[in-house]
């Protein structure tokens, strides 16, 4: 009987050893799989801090740009605002250039008459002179 207890205290420490030993064994696997985790876990965090930094420069740049571009637009459209009424000035100062000159001309038409004939047979003989010249370039 005596063997028989020394065999079970054996089986037991043998036991309780293997058990403690397995359970120490898991324990370190864990605690190194706890560690690589929370290490990739630290490096997913940085990775996705790095993203969203990247991403709020982006939307700043962005920010930046359209307001550039509606500045842009803003200034280009004043500009063009201005442009239409500086022409509209000078259309209308070319009508009142045009209808000075009719009125000179036809004042005188009327106290020169002998003068203003001369003039339109010079302005005849210049049209005529520009249709020859031209006629024998051509050639």
């Amino acid at each position: 009987m005596q063997l028989n207890l020394f065999i079970v205290t054996q089986l037991f420490l043998f036991s309780l050893i293997f058990f403690i030993v397995g359970f120490l064994g898991a324990w370190i696997i864990r605690t190194y799989t706890i560690q690589e985790f929370k290490k990739n876990l630290k490096s997913t965090e940085g990775l996705l801090e790095s993203e969203r930094l990247i991403k709020e420069t982006l939307r700043k740049e962005n920010a930046l740009a359209f307001q550039l571009k509606e500045n842009v637009e803003v200034e280009l459209g004043d500009k063009i605002k201005q442009a239409e009424g500086t022409i509209k000035v000078m259309d209308e100062d070319i009508l009142l250039l045009q209808k000075s000159n009719e009125e000179t001309e036809l004042m005188f038409q009327i106290t020169q008459p002998e003068l203003y004939a001369l003039k339109l047979k010079l302005i005849e003989a210049n049209n005529t002179i520009s249709r020859i010249k031209s006629q024998m370039q051509e050639r």
